[in-house]
């Protein structure tokens, strides 16, 4: 498009950004576009500019008010604590958090005071600003208290997965480089199981006492963090904070499936614009109840999540853990009108048995990220959800996206009008190791429409919204980061995912970096080929990966399929398979599994399966072949195996 042509639509939409809430301006603005639009552009843009023109202006829209907002805080050195307090004033006897487990209700009152509480306790420690408490605990509103309290004089909260264990347990800890750990006692065992590799100088602290594990218990000698609280004064204690909007406040782990987890950096800023877009671009409300069933230490609970009640006001319901049978149960007696989900949470909930909960809900908006295509549509009918707020992003990353109009299978898009407002790129990479392609000039080749490619998102240090945090580890930090992308001498962060765009600049996750394998000379999708099978099998989880074949060109894709009932009709699911899937994306071997490794954000783990392949002997499973010229799966023997390996057997 002509740069005249984008000048004049960018001047265009920043002049009826502001009265686009009044349809008059709005449509005199698309009337004057359009005659604009006519007289230097083509039909095709003309085309393009009428389907998008709402949809780009909404998130103009947003994108102004979120960077104003940061603007101003920025300026007045705001902090995400201070942002709080505010809140407290406003409704200080408001529920804030609402403990599912326990039924507990914190006023914002409450929460304020509990935080107070931990300030003194952390200030009474001897910590100072920059020094770093690692939080191993389970989802409840005290690790809310814990890593907002440290905030106030300027500690940093690590949050570890819960779910780690020896060697990644360890690893997180010892990465934060933190001075004390806070654990819940339901996290003894694996806390004790490390607990010799620990510095001498770490300080334990439990959250309270279990009678059934003295004696690990007693070799840790943890000191009770709950009831030293209770005694101190919930007052705000006389410390000056000295950190500001764009200093750090915590650090959220990578989840660690190609390696080990990564402590990604969090400052104030960075909080307040992931919270800000969830609210604005997806019209929640001060008075919504929001349900937010996963884990806090992940970014999607603790800053999407309860970053809408710290910020915005809304009541939030914690739940300890996701449960699909409970799921709508728990909405219903909450009064939920927002719910959170990710990654495969949407499928386990249409898995399930249908239940009068599920047509007694108020929920009106789902929020998250990883709903599929293949059950969009159907989650939304069955549940009644009447808006879906997907959107695509890490914890880390600079180029986030909004599918701000509820475009199904979309996780967001970017303007094919005004491309250059939010510097976002879909550019080519080769196809086997993912690095990206260069032109002569030595920049980044854009993708086309309809052209996968890896997002990259220009890094501005100056600008809240494209600055790039990094992680604690600076040679990981430099491994996200590319030169010469969009211009010479520029820098991006590269995602390591692979997306695709539309005509209309819709954006569609295609794969994360590694998960596209080649066979017959074609890209094959594992996240598409996972959703057609999951669906054929009735929402079942399904891991697809590709595995080498000796003398055989790419990789032959195989699918773990977690089999819920018994038997596997392999006819039957063939000529499903046949039907829905093009020959190379047609699984050649599966394996029938009891369950499919995940991780506690419902991510897909297949590192151990990729090992161990389709040999037999290497587990208990059942395994097999897809015979091409019987038209059927056959199991895989010693006999078969040796015989494919040795090319025997025509793949």
């Amino acid at each position: 498009m002509m740069n005249l042509q984008s000048g004049c639509i960018l001047s265009l939409a920043v002049v009826g950004a502001a009265g686009f809430l009044y349809l008059p301006w709005f449509w005199s603005l698309l009337a004057v576009l359009v005659l604009l639009m006519v007289w230097i552009g083509s039909w095709k843009n003309l085309h393009i500019a009428l389907h998008t023109l709402k949809r780009d202006l909404m998130c103009l829209l947003v994108i102004m008010r979120v960077k104003f907002s940061m603007y101003s805080h920025q300026r007045r050195r705001h902090t995400v604590p201070s942002l709080f307090s505010r809140m407290v004033k406003l409704h200080p006897d408001k529920p804030a958090l609402i403990y599912e487990a326990r039924g507990q209700i914190w006023s914002f009152r409450d929460l304020q005071r509990k935080c107070h509480a931990v300030a003194h306790w952390a200030l009474e420690q001897g910590w100072a600003e920059g020094d770093v408490v690692a939080l191993l605990m389970e989802s409840q509103p005290l690790v809310v208290a814990l890593w907002l309290g440290l905030a106030m004089v300027g500690v940093e909260a690590a949050f570890i997965n819960y779910n780690l264990r020896q060697e990644s347990l360890l690893h997180c800890i010892s990465v934060s480089g933190a001075r004390a750990i806070v654990f819940g006692v339901e996290m003894t065992e694996a806390l004790f199981e490390v607990s010799g590799s620990l510095r001498p100088s770490v300080s334990l602290f439990i959250t309270e006492e279990d009678r059934e594990r003295t004696t690990e218990l007693c070799r840790l000698n943890p000191q009770n963090v709950v009831d030293r609280l209770d005694q101190l004064p919930t007052h705000q204690p006389a410390y000056k904070l000295k950190k500001e909007f764009n200093d750090r406040l915590f650090y959220i782990y990578t989840s660690g499936t190609t390696g080990m987890p990564k402590a990604a950096i969090v400052v104030h800023s960075r909080y307040f614009r992931i919270a800000a877009f969830g609210f604005y671009s997806f019209g929640m409300q001060h008075n919504d109840i929001l349900y937010n069933c996963l884990p806090l230490y992940h970014s999607a609970g603790t800053i999407m999540g309860v970053g809408q009640c710290l910020l915005f006001g809304l009541t939030v319901v914690i739940g300890r853990k996701f449960s699909a049978s409970r799921f709508w149960d728990h909405c219903v007696i909450f009064n939920c009108t927002v719910i959170q989900y990710i990654g495969e949470i949407c499928r386990y909930l249409l898995a399930q048995p249908v239940r009068p909960s599920e047509s007694q809900h108020r929920v009106r908006l789902a929020i998250g990220n990883g709903l599929r295509a293949s059950v969009w549509e159907e989650f939304v009918k069955r549940f009644k959800i009447k808006r879906v707020g997907e959107f695509y992003g890490a914890t880390e990353c600079n180029c986030s996206l909004i599918n701000i109009d509820g475009k199904v299978g979309a996780c967001g898009f970017n303007s094919r009008l005004l491309p250059s407002f939010y510097p976002i790129r879909l550019v080519r990479v080769h196809e086997d190791h993912k690095e990206l392609l260069r032109d002569s000039q030595g920049l980044c080749v854009p993708c086309s429409p309809g052209e996968p490619g890896m997002l990259v998102g220009r890094i501005n240090p100056t600008d809240p919204l494209r600055r790039f945090d990094g992680y604690c580890d600076q040679t990981s930090t430099n491994q996200k980061i590319a030169y010469n992308v969009f211009e010479m001498g520029d820098a991006a962060y590269v995602s390591g995912d692979v997306l695709v765009m539309d005509e209309y600049g819709y954006i569609y996750f295609k794969d994360r970096s590694g998960d596209t394998f080649r066979w017959r000379g074609e890209n094959v999708s594992t996240m598409e080929v996972e959703g057609v099978l999951s669906r054929l099998l009735g929402h079942t989880d399904v891991a697809v990966y590709g595995v080498s074949v000796p003398g055989v060109e790419g990789r032959a894709g195989m699918a773990a399929l977690a089999l819920t009932r018994e038997p596997m009709h392999l006819d039957a699911f063939l000529t499903a398979v046949r039907q829905a899937l093009p020959p190379y994306a047609r699984p050649v071997f599966l394996r029938l599994v009891p369950s499919v490794d995940m991780t506690d954000t419902f991510k897909i783990q297949k590192i151990r399966l990729q090992k161990e392949g389709y040999k037999p002997n290497e587990t208990s499973d059942r395994i097999y072949f897809l015979n091409g010229r019987a038209e059927r799966y056959e199991p895989v023997t010693e006999e078969l195996y040796e015989a494919i390996n040795e090319g025997k057997v025509s793949l």
